[in-house]
């Protein structure tokens, strides 16, 4: 799939909403532009709570989610073991406890918890689905903590979760940052039975995984990301402006500008043209026979350029 006059549905989303306040106001500008299905934000940034009140207006037109973090800035509560300077470890660290099965579970049990009501109590509804920072929602361990809080919240077919696995043939056709990809597959695998075992929906295909080198031509990547899409095909993209708050605080930066300048172009309508694509909500795709369509047609893209 994939040539001109083809046809298939994907999810496009922004990550990172909140993190900054010039990565939430590109954001925001691509999500008013119609040329993103989604965002995941960032609950335990400060700015969130005031840029929640902005994200608001698109509840139905995309589907607004939480981005799980535990690798980034402060958690939203102590964690004597698993933050012990008041700050989230870096991924590695993650990994290698995670590995280890040293995890203080009772710790990120409560986190996710605090992260998904902080998420409810400024955006007045829970979440359409839940992904996480640095794709720590697929962790072994942390997957089913996170099962177990979304169904105390009696969320369990109501909402849809991000799988970042792909099928290794898949990865290979699109070839970019196939390493990156192939290691999120094997920390992935199992996570899409696992949750549709326990009741929930789950996209199937993902691409998006980038070096975040701002000399790469973001088109050509964006255009590969639309090969061999999935029957539920979700991309991932970090669109935003760089601002100091940005730079004190995540090494992606000026790429972020880069994809949204992509985004908001006549070139990124020309991709979908050229590839048959056409973007859609992900809680679209999985709709139920005799559901109201009404909020599915504002799912859609325009192909006209803006």
């Amino acid at each position: 799939m994939g040539a001109a006059g083809a046809s298939f549905s994907f999810g496009l989303c922004a990550d990172d909403f909140a993190l900054s306040r010039g990565v939430s106001q590109g954001i925001l500008e691509a999500l008013d532009a119609g040329r993103l299905s989604a965002t995941s934000v960032m609950t335990t940034r400060p700015s969130w709570r005031d840029d929640a009140a902005r994200l608001r207006a698109f509840r139905g037109r995309a589907d607004i989610g939480l981005h799980l973090n535990l690798t980034l800035g402060a958690p939203l509560g102590v964690m004597p073991r698993f933050a012990p300077s008041g700050r989230l470890p870096e991924i590695r660290q993650l990994l290698q406890a995670a590995g280890a099965n040293a995890l203080p579970e009772a710790e990120i049990r409560r986190e996710i918890e605090r992260q998904f009501d902080a998420f409810v109590d400024a955006f007045g509804a829970p979440p359409d689905f839940v992904d996480g920072h640095q794709h720590v929602q697929v962790f072994p361990g942390i997957r089913h903590w996170l099962f177990d809080c979304l169904e105390a919240k009696q969320l369990c077919g109501k909402i849809w979760l991000r799988n970042s696995g792909d099928r290794v043939s898949n990865i290979l056709k699109r070839g970019i940052e196939v390493k990156k990809a192939l290691g999120i597959t094997w920390l992935a695998r199992g996570f899409a039975k696992a949750a549709q075992a326990r009741g929930f929906v789950t996209n199937s295909g993902f691409a998006g995984f980038s070096c975040f080198d701002p000399c790469r031509d973001y088109g050509l990547d964006f255009a590969c990301y639309l090969r061999a899409p999935g029957p539920r095909h979700l991309i991932m993209c970090h669109p935003g402006y760089c601002d100091e708050e940005l730079v004190l605080t995540d090494p992606v930066t000026l790429t972020r500008e880069r994809e949204l300048s992509f985004l908001l172009s006549p070139a990124f309508i020309r991709t979908l043209q050229q590839r048959g694509g056409e973007l859609e909500r992900i809680s679209m795709s999985f709709q139920k026979p005799g559901e109201s369509n009404a909020a599915h047609s504002d799912s859609r893209l325009s192909r006209e350029p803006k």
